[in-house]
C-alpha cells in the first residue's frame, strides 16, 4: 500500500506543532534552537512530499537551500550561544536582556 500524501501533511503538521510548542513554552536556547530546526524539516518534508508528488524537481531544489540556510543559521546561533554562556554561564534566554551595551 503506497503512503498517500495525506500521511506526509499530518506528519509535517504534527512536526511543526511540536516544534511550535517548544518554542513557545521552553527557556534553554538550546532547545530553542532544535525547535525551529523541528519546524524547518517539517517545512522540508512537506515540500519534498509535494515536489515528488506533482513530479516538479524544484520543489527538491528549494529544500536543498533551505537546509543550508538553516545549517549557516545554526552555526551562528551556536557561536553566539557559546559567547552568551561564557559570559553569564547560563543559556536562559530570559538573560538574553541583560546583555545590552
Amino acid at each position: 500500500m503506497p503512503i498517500s500524501i495525506d500521511h506526509y501533511v499530518y506528519l509535517s503538521t504534527v512536526l511543526f506543532c511540536i516544534g511550535v510548542m517548544g518554542v513557545l513554552l521552553r527557556r534553554n536556547a538550546i532547545v530553542l534552537l532544535m525547535c525551529v530546526e523541528l519546524m524547518l524539516n517539517a517545512v522540508n518534508l512537506l515540500m519534498a512530499a509535494f515536489s515528488t508528488h506533482f513530479n516538479d524537481p524544484s520543489g527538491q531544489v528549494f529544500v536543498f537551500f533551505i537546509m543550508v540556510v538553516a545549517a549557516a543559521e545554526v552555526a551562528v546561533g551556536l557561536a553566539i550561544l557559546v559567547m552568551v554562556y561564557r559570559h553569564a554561564k547560563s543559556v536562559d534566554i530570559g538573560l538574553f536582556n541583560k546583555l545590552k551595551g
